[in-house]
């Protein structure tokens, strides 16, 4: 069972990456809203409109800011595993050994 965006486009690998998309998806609703209500007279309705954008902007920018520190931490993940792994090869060869034993034990012992 692949997970996908609200819109069914991609897989998502991740709740974070859930979130972000729904969010996303909650920020163009209300978007939506507001450009629907645009023509509801009324100082207060406009006074509330706007804050409502207001706060879009700025959960939009913080959705912004969060999806880049999420890709910059998961690159120097990367990064780090690699120089690992280049650094100590066997290590990392009997490590991936290590976990496909244990997987390996934990699927047939299901059967």
């Amino acid at each position: 069972m692949n997970d996908t965006t609200p819109n069914g486009s991609a897989p998502i690998s991740s709740p974070r990456d859930r979130l972000m998309a729904d969010l996303k998806v909650v920020i163009a609703d209300a978007e939506e809203l507001l450009k629907m209500t645009a023509g509801q007279a009324g100082d207060k309705a406009a006074d509330v409109r706007q804050r409502i954008q207001q706060r879009l902007d700025s959960a939009r920018a913080d959705l912004s800011r969060v999806q880049e520190q999420a890709l910059s931490q998961a690159k120097e993940a990367g990064r780090a595993a690699d120089q690992y792994v280049h650094e100590n090869p066997w290590t990392a060869v009997g490590i991936g050994a290590g976990v496909g034993l244990l997987l390996g034990l934990l699927i047939g012992g299901r059967r």
